[in-house]
């Protein structure tokens, strides 16, 4: 006989926000074998949320997925069409999303639990004059030599740089999040109970053309910023980012290194401006909870998947409140 999830304590709607490495350990190959052992470890704790009664939005990132899909679009250049950035975005959010629904849809089942779980394909609007799209930082696909590297360059117009000695990359831009453009379906589904999968990978970039008509452009969202306008969007909670750390930290790997248990707005933005929380790793997580909790957002937590339920609990995690 199936069952409806049980609620113990408050009901919360709480988006969850997976990092890559719930789906593909940086330790790890990538193979599907690998992804679906680790996605399922992670749709455990995922399961235990809805099992509590709460009412759970996924969004994840999709490196390095993406950027397989990416390479695989230059190696096949010479056989098949090349599909632009967004379609990448797009292939990665539908292939990611598959794998999580199923996942979760086999551990909720085995739980006895009858939940819909789907995913809805998002796009992001971002704005055409966001200074990011004249200045790309985001490093994506393969390396190539340098000569290769500036006939892409010529010929594609491609922004390309030096990548830490490792070879030449396509960087691009990385614009700001402004308003997830299905949130309106996702919230309808939510009130019914259902878990939705959205935002994959920061979810599509799209701007609006003046007649109204939305339109992909070649760029990338950070995956935690989009999450936290979506979490705002949705008026959830609890906006839970799942990282590869227990908790936050200042003065990150040096002896004098401080887990941070619980940390206010003003807080962050004060070690956000000291240095603490670099761009490249914690720094947009901060921003984002930042942004979530000013725009009337209770509050964030960041912690590592498997810790998941005892940071429900306040243990265990870093919490970030106004």
């Amino acid at each position: 006989m199936k069952r409806v999830a049980k609620q113990r304590g408050p009901k919360r709607r709480i988006v969850v926000a997976l990092g890559g490495n719930s789906i593909v350990p940086a330790s790890k190959q990538g193979t599907i074998e690998e992804q679906l052992e680790t996605t399922r470890t992670t749709m455990v704790h995922i399961a235990d949320l809805i099992e509590q009664g709460h009412l759970v939005v996924i969004t994840h990132g999709n490196g390095p997925v993406v950027g397989n899909i990416v390479i695989r679009n230059e190696a096949a250049r010479h056989l098949v069409p090349a599909m632009p950035l967004d379609i990448c975005v797009a292939d990665s959010k539908g292939g990611i999303g598959y794998m999580l629904q199923q996942v979760l849809q086999n551990e909720l089942r085995a739980r006895g639990i009858d939940k819909d779980v789907f995913t809805i394909i998002t796009q992001v609007m971002v704005d055409a004059a966001d200074p990011a799209f004249k200045k790309p930082t985001k490093p994506i696909g393969p390396f190539y030599e340098r000569a290769e590297a500036e006939e892409m360059a010529r010929d594609k117009g491609w922004s390309i740089v030096e990548d830490c000695g490792r070879g030449y990359r396509r960087v691009v831009p990385s614009p700001l999040p402004l308003e997830i453009v299905e949130w309106r379906a996702i919230e309808r589904a939510v009130a019914t109970g259902a878990v939705v999968i959205a935002v994959g990978g920061g979810g599509i970039p799209v701007v609006r053309a003046a007649d109204g008509s939305l339109h992909g452009v070649e760029a990338v969202i950070d995956k935690d910023r989009a999450s936290s306008v979506l979490a705002g969007e949705l008026r959830a909670d609890l906006l839970l980012i799942l990282t590869e750390v227990e908790k936050v930290a200042i003065h990150y790997g040096k002896p004098d290194q401080v887990d941070l248990d619980v940390m206010t707005v003003g807080e962050a933005r004060a070690y956000l401006a000291a240095g603490e929380f670099p761009v490249g790793s914690m720094g947009p997580k901060i921003d984002a909870a930042i942004d979530f909790l000013e725009g009337g957002g209770r509050e964030v937590i960041i912690t590592r998947p498997e810790l998941l339920s005892e940071a429900i609990a306040g243990k265990r995690c870093t919490r970030v409140v106004p």
